[in-house]
């Protein structure tokens, strides 16, 4: 599959789940998988533009599978995760930064911390404190919200931050924010915060 391929068949419209996972699997066996990553990250952007979402569920499932093809593109990322608008590419790049910060604060992976500089953390952290106070879906909330936690192992006025954030909306959050905001709370008040 070659990078114009790939955009024809996500510029044609809604495809089905058996689509997606093809797409997925040509992407990350494709001769040039890193290259493939970059465009379709390219069409993700794009995408914040419109009410499409197809690009943006194919890379969120390229992620879960291969996370490591981010790397090469990992400024490009990051730099552009606060000027997000769309939720249909919030919910995805809010979960991609959860699968790195889970990698490099929990599983201390040596790929992702030798990848994430303090500038991307940075960057993350902005991001994720954006879609958790703005008016967004609970799962970029969530997904926000489980990065800021680890990412309180690092910077040291994240945690009370993000405490303090969760107790202002918990009572008027969904179902689950409740749920995932009582769990970190719960963390949060274990550590002493």
């Amino acid at each position: 599959m070659t990078e114009k391929e790939l955009t024809q068949i996500l510029d044609a419209g809604r495809i089905s789940m058996a689509k997606r996972d093809e797409l997925v699997e040509a992407i990350i066996k494709n001769s040039r998988p890193v290259e493939m990553t970059g465009h379709l990250l390219h069409l993700v952007f794009e995408e914040d533009k419109t009410d499409l979402w197809q690009s943006s569920w194919v890379f969120d499932n390229v992620m879960r599978k291969k996370l490591s093809l981010l790397f090469p593109h990992i400024d490009t990322f990051c730099a552009s995760l606060s000027s997000l608008k769309s939720e249909s590419v919030i919910r995805p790049m809010a979960h991609t930064c959860e699968m790195l910060i889970l990698k490099y604060f929990n599983k201390k992976d040596p790929s992702v911390i030798q990848t994430l500089k303090p500038n991307h953390l940075e960057q993350i952290t902005e991001a994720c404190f954006d879609w958790l106070i703005g008016q967004h879906k609970v799962a970029s909330k969530v997904f926000a919200m489980t990065s800021l936690f680890y990412l309180g192992e690092k910077l040291e006025w994240i945690r009370p931050e993000l405490k303090l954030v969760i107790e202002q909306q918990i009572t008027e959050g969904s179902a689950g924010f409740k749920s995932r905001g009582s769990k970190t709370l719960a963390l949060l008040n274990n550590l002493g915060v």
